[in-house]
């Protein structure tokens, strides 16, 4: 792509860029002298981490089980056990006549109770 210049004898093509030149005109226009900065920022892939991991009383039997079935079947086991908990605080909150937002944060200080014992390990 070549760009045309202006001159006071005539038109000329410039690999340059586009300039005036001349008896009246003499003019170099220069970018500004910047590092090239990505503004693409890095994502990292969100990692579901517990912070207690390895600590809390039943920690140890938590990963010795692990390791046993395998982290699969663990995983599956895990589900099951979290899904049949939260369905007896939904129970429990209907009983006592508690709200949505009661229930969900039961559930959530159960999550949370359950990571520093260690069952989340």
């Amino acid at each position: 792509m070549a760009a045309t210049s202006l001159s006071a004898t005539g038109c000329s093509q410039s690999l340059l860029g586009t300039s005036f030149y001349g008896d009246y005109f003499t003019k170099t226009i220069t970018p500004p002298q910047q590092a090239k900065v990505s503004r693409k920022a890095i994502r990292v892939q969100p990692m579901m981490k517990n912070v207690n991991e390895g600590k809390g009383l039943f920690a140890p039997l938590v990963v010795v089980t692990r390791n046993i079935v395998g982290k699969k079947r663990f995983n599956q086991l895990r589900g099951k056990a979290i899904a049949l908990h939260s369905q007896v605080i939904t129970e429990f909150c209907k009983s006592i006549g508690a709200d949505a937002k009661q229930r969900q944060g039961l559930i959530r200080l159960a999550k949370k109770n359950g990571e520093r014992l260690g069952f989340l390990a």
